[in-house]
């Protein structure tokens, strides 16, 4: 059966999310039926002024979550910086337990856990935001028989996140961020009209439970998660520790075995980031071994010795002519991208 405490919205946003956050919580009345729990992108340095914003925004109360609070309904929790957000039995526990998509607090961590703590008691709202985090915790509200909504793509600031949750996952309804607030209200009506539902016991409810241990930073529960999943020949850009791949319906998502885990797009993100980043090493290294054989040239010239010299440059001009080759690749995009029978 679900648990404990009152029914949950779950709310996730990165970039664009803000205005999209207040027009919400503007139109939910004093009284609201759930908990509100809500992350949103935030730097791990920097204090976070966000509670204070929606409280003056709307008619509930909005705080920074506390490790250990109880769960209430007409009230927010935000997460705060760099730490998980999540739900067990009836209570909020924060971690700071592996990066999911280079996040922390991440959104699909929040939504996962809502929805193995109470399944069809729960909401999940994914807002305005880039690439596609918390399309893979939507599916997962969504199949434990939650409500899944999406902010409508032209009413985002930056239309990626929802739209990626639109296409991956059934989602119930596509609101502007006003539209919210009312249609979740409406939810707490029927869900505190109707007898509490238990969740599904099939796939992915066991790997779930897992999941949310992982993100808790449980001993050997990432272990667990990685040794009953396939392995790819892909590395973790964080750990360099090998990935094993997850498929939630049509999400692909990929985990290693120490815990962080990417999507696919933030996966061929981060793999082309480092791509990049090897290219200009590699660059730089052979533009000062340029500049050392350049050296050496001139010293050997002084000294006497011309064939030395002559060596010496042959070698320069042949790291600079590399060297120009790796600048292409780097200022012009990957190779797939260069005209057939470029160098």
């Amino acid at each position: 059966m679900p648990g404990s405490g009152p029914p949950l919205v779950v709310v996730g946003g990165s970039a664009g999310a803000l205005s999209a956050l207040l027009n919400m919580v503007q139109t939910l009345p004093p009284g609201f039926g759930a908990a509100v729990l809500v992350v949103v992108h935030t730097p791990p340095d920097q204090p976070s002024v966000l509670p204070a914003l929606l409280q003056r925004a709307g008619r509930l109360g909005a705080t920074h979550a506390e490790h250990g609070e109880a769960l209430r309904a007409g009230h927010i929790f935000v997460a705060p910086p760099d730490h998980h957000l999540l739900v067990q039995g009836g209570h909020l526990q924060l971690s700071r337990g592996p990066r999911e998509n280079h996040a922390r607090p991440s959104i699909d961590v929040l939504f996962r856990s809502a929805a193995f703590a109470q399944g069809p008691r729960v909401a999940g709202v994914v807002l305005s935001g880039l690439r596609d985090d918390g399309t893979s915790g939507l599916w997962a509200i969504r199949e434990a028989g939650g409500l899944a909504l999406a902010q409508h793509p032209a009413d985002a600031e930056y239309p990626e996140m929802p739209l990626s949750a639109i296409r991956q996952v059934e989602v119930h309804d596509v609101l502007s961020s006003r539209e919210l607030g009312p249609a979740l209200v409406a939810w707490t009506a029927q869900v505190a009209a109707g007898p509490p539902t238990a969740p599904p016991g099939g796939p992915p409810w066991p790997r779930l439970g897992q999941e949310v241990r992982v993100a808790l930073g449980e001993g050997g529960a990432a272990l667990n998660v990685f040794a009953q999943q396939p392995l790819t020949a892909v590395t973790c850009p964080e750990c360099q520790g090998v990935m094993a791949r997850i498929e939630e319906g049509p999400l692909t998502r990929f985990r290693c075995h120490t815990g962080h885990a990417y999507t696919a797009s933030a996966l061929q993100a981060e793999v082309q980031r480092v791509v990049d980043h090897t290219l200009a090493a590699a660059q730089r290294a052979l533009n000062e071994q340029a500049m050392l054989l350049q050296g050496l040239a001139q010293a050997a010239a002084q000294a006497g010795q011309p064939q030395e010299a002559a060596r010496l440059r042959g070698g320069e001009q042949t790291a600079l002519a590399r060297a120009e080759v790796l600048r292409r690749f780097v200022q012009e995009g990957p190779v797939t991208k260069l005209a057939p029978g470029a160098p």
